[in-house]
């Protein structure tokens, strides 16, 4: 095939569909909805990815967060053995401290064994805040953000002292227009000194408030002393990511006496591991949407074949002319496959558009999830579109292109 019976075959279907605007639209209307989809998804997906990967990568590069199961986004359900496994114990984040060479820093969290919390100041109440129990060591480790005040130390939390750390949505609801250090809030019934106020963290679930009160470990333990839901923050040397949730695993298994040919009844956390467990759930709902997606396609592939054979049936004088004239059979076939994949590419074009609108205003109702057309998912949608005219063209084309010219003249 030449450039110039390209062109020719392009400009041919292009005033074909052009004479035929709405009987075109109707015809590709399932190529639109399902690129559309595909463009669509593509784009929420992507920018709900980036969302959580952004929260997710904020508990630091070098942070591992150890707790009795998998931390982050699941595939399924916890097995019983998960729910039966013992709680970790400050014991042992002091083994992690003492015996890991490749550890930096170790905080230990501890959660209230009932809920919800509230708060209160001076009238001001506030609901089902985030308490938690922890250590200095969870400040260094990038956890914490400061506003105004300073963060507790390892001291106080020994001395059990009644301070408190809190979240700027806290912040904002109690402490409206007042500075917020050194004024008391009582915390499920119990009076603390604020001395500290945090900024949201940059990345957070669909814009969640910010609505923590980190106090220190040793006054969690004073104030609920039945809770024994531990977790621990361990933040690992600068470029001994590996070796230390290595040294920590040995420590653990020793500690909590797991036999050899057991697994570990524990499980160590980092970014990367919980993205990569994420990027798991999005690949399969991405595959789910591509596959009922596909059935928009499906459908407007075989309005495509129909419309062909109506066209090939209207236009078979036209096509006995031209093979009266010395047009060959490759020539009719090229003809229509180009007509058939200019059809829909231009409902893939259009589907492009209508995927955008969906991006435009997803961003506009989610604002968190920053959700964007990517190139590849354009790119795939414009393939995918042409690929559904070539492959549902072939029939009339090939039909056309068999035409007998002196049956082909006498149509009428």
């Amino acid at each position: 095939m030449t450039r110039l019976t390209f062109l020719n075959g392009l400009v041919l279907a292009f005033e074909t569909i052009r004479n035929h605007k709405m009987r075109a639209f109707l015809t590709v209307l399932g190529v639109i909805i399902g690129t559309g989809t595909i463009i669509g998804v593509s784009a929420i997906l992507t920018g709900f990815d980036a969302s959580i990967t952004a929260v997710l990568r904020s508990f630091g590069p070098n942070s591992i967060i150890v707790f009795k199961f998998p931390v982050g986004p699941r595939t399924g359900h916890l097995s019983a053995e998960e729910r039966t496994r013992k709680n970790l114990t400050y014991l042992d984040a002091v083994a992690i401290t003492d015996r890991c060479k490749s550890v930096e820093d170790v905080s230990t969290m501890l959660f209230p064994n009932h809920g919800p919390i509230n708060v209160r100041y001076k009238g001001n109440d506030m609901y089902d805040v985030n308490l938690i129990g922890v250590e200095e060591g969870y400040a260094r480790g990038g956890q914490v953000d400061l506003h105004v005040g300073r963060f507790f130390t390892d001291e106080e939390s020994r001395r059990r002292m009644p301070v408190a750390v809190i979240g700027q949505d806290l912040e904002k609801g109690l402490y409206a227009n007042i500075d917020p250090i050194g004024k008391p809030i009582t915390v499920d019934g119990h009076e603390f000194t604020v001395i500290g106020t945090m900024l949201r963290p940059a990345a957070s679930f669909f814009g969640d408030t910010d609505n923590r009160v980190l106090l220190p470990y040793g006054m969690m333990q004073k104030m609920f002393p039945n809770a024994r839901e531990n977790a621990i923050v361990v933040t690992a040397v600068e470029g001994k990511l590996p070796q230390a949730v290595d040294e920590i695993r040995t420590v653990l298994r020793i500690s909590r006496r797991v036999p050899y040919s057991k697994p570990d009844n524990f499980a160590l956390s980092t970014a990367e591991q919980m993205v990569s467990d994420f990027r798991q759930i999005t690949a399969m709902t991405f595959l789910v949407m591509v596959v009922l997606s596909s059935i928009g396609l499906l459908v407007g592939g075989i309005g495509v074949m129909n419309i062909m054979l109506v066209s090939v049936t209207e236009r078979t004088y036209e096509i006995g002319i031209r093979k009266a004239l010395g047009a060959r059979r490759a020539d009719i076939l090229i003809q229509f496959l180009i007509e058939a994949a200019a059809l829909t590419g231009l409902g893939g074009v259009a589907g492009i558009i209508f995927g955008w609108l969906i991006s435009v205003i997803s961003r506009m109702v989610f604002t968190s999830i920053p959700a964007s057309v990517p190139v590849w998912a354009a790119v795939t949608g414009i393939v995918m579109s042409v690929g559904v005219g070539l492959f549902f063209g072939i029939w009339p084309a090939n039909k056309a292109a068999r035409l007998d010219p002196v049956e082909a003249l006498r149509y009428e």
